[in-house]
């Protein structure tokens, strides 16, 4: 490919990944490691692409392509473990959810990175990567391969984690991870084969939208810790519910505190309260169907809505909860127990209440629940 061509084609890589950052920028969780790494890997991948294309300023004789040439080798070689390292861990995260376990492999690949800088620094006078002759001719040195096996090394490193573990995946986050690694993977065979060829982080970009539209998007609405719906998503969903309601079909919500949160906070620490809510999630969508909704409210609180347009119906559902609450505080290995204030009613249509008007209703109903039954924290509490 000529220079002309890989610049039009990595201009037009750019752009696309910009107007993805602006998206995911705008709507993405701020707090979510998942949506924080995603959006290092658009960076980085920006990066490496203004960076490929200085590296094809060769074979012409100007003053500042040679500058152009070197600089954008010397960084493309130096950095190149660095996408797929942002890669490894964020296929680790989407499986494990687990920050400690981030920051050791951060940690790892970060010296990891580091030696491949200094190795490349090092060896760059004696030309055994790559060197550049006196007409600005790009050349591989002896030791190319082995800059490509690092990147190949780390790419299968992904593959291994995600087959492992496919059963911590649904299909559509299996599968998109499986393919993230497959463009990428052909474009570095080819570069290899067929010299002067490199169409490696444009690959990326298409890897980078299967997975935004099948992952990221995905996290948009739902809360990264407990699988279940966002706040974001609940306002949207309650105001759907409102304005569609009907005098004989309306709807019902539930809104649950986690009584004494700050206990399990405060006695184990901040890793046995995540636990707690997970818990918490995965004992209420046991005790729903799979067509009712449920989103994290706040930080110890979640929010139900039910088509359920009769209190009788409603009270059923409450029951079930305070059973599968009992359930799990016998039979779960914790040191804790679970304890739940709740405020519900029936949406009436003809009250014309806004969703904040509701919602503000069903906290009232639930701070009644809580103060009719208060648990001291020692109480709540199972010290073993």
């Amino acid at each position: 490919m000529n220079l002309e061509s890989i610049l039009i084609l990595n201009s037009f890589s750019i752009a696309f990944l910009i107007v993805i950052c602006i998206h995911a920028v705008q709507f993405l969780e701020k707090n979510s490691l998942s949506d924080k790494l995603y959006i290092a890997v658009l960076y980085v991948t920006m990066f490496m692409l203004v960076v490929d294309s200085l590296a094809r300023f060769d074979g012409v004789a100007s003053p500042v392509y040679p500058v152009f040439n070197e600089v954008g080798n010397l960084l493309s070689f130096m950095l190149n473990p660095l996408l797929p390292s942002l890669w490894v861990i964020y296929v680790h995260f989407q499986i494990f959810r687990d920050e400690r376990k981030i920051k050791r492999l951060s940690c790892i690949l970060l010296a990891v990175n580091i030696i491949n800088i200094v190795v490349i620094g090092v060896s760059r006078p004696y030309g055994l990567f790559y060197d550049i002759d006196q007409d600005n001719i790009y050349r591989r040195g002896p030791l190319f391969g082995l800059a490509a096996l690092l990147t190949a090394l780390l790419m299968l490193i992904s593959f291994y984690i995600i087959i492992r573990n496919r059963k911590k995946l649904d299909k559509k986050s299996f599968n998109s991870l499986m393919f993230f690694g497959l463009p990428p993977s052909v474009g570095i065979l080819i570069q290899y084969v067929y010299y002067g060829t490199s169409m490696v982080l444009n690959a990326v970009v298409l890897s980078l939208l299967v997975v935004f539209l099948n992952i990221q998007h995905h996290s948009l609405h739902t809360d990264y810790l407990t699988g279940v719906s966002n706040r974001k998503r609940l306002d949207s969903y309650l105001s759907e519910k409102i304005n569609t309601c009907t005098k004989e079909k309306t709807f019902s919500a539930i809104l649950i505190d986690i009584n004494n949160f700050k206990c399990i906070n405060d006695t184990y620490g901040h890793a046995v309260g995540d636990q707690a809510l997970e818990a918490t999630a995965k004992l209420l969508k046991s005790c729903l169907r799979n067509s009712d909704f449920i989103a994290r409210y706040g930080g110890d609180e979640f929010f139900i809505i039910l088509d359920i347009s009769n209190r009788e119906d409603l009270e059923s559902v409450i029951e079930r909860i305070n059973e599968g609450l009992e359930k799990y505080n016998k039979t779960a290995s914790h040191t804790y127990k679970l304890s739940f204030s709740m405020g519900y009613a029936v949406y009436d249509n003809l009250s014309w209440q806004s969703p904040e008007e509701f919602m503000k209703k069903l906290d009232m109903l639930m701070y009644e629940d809580k103060q009719a039954n208060r648990i001291k924290c020692d109480d709540f509490l199972q010290l073993r």
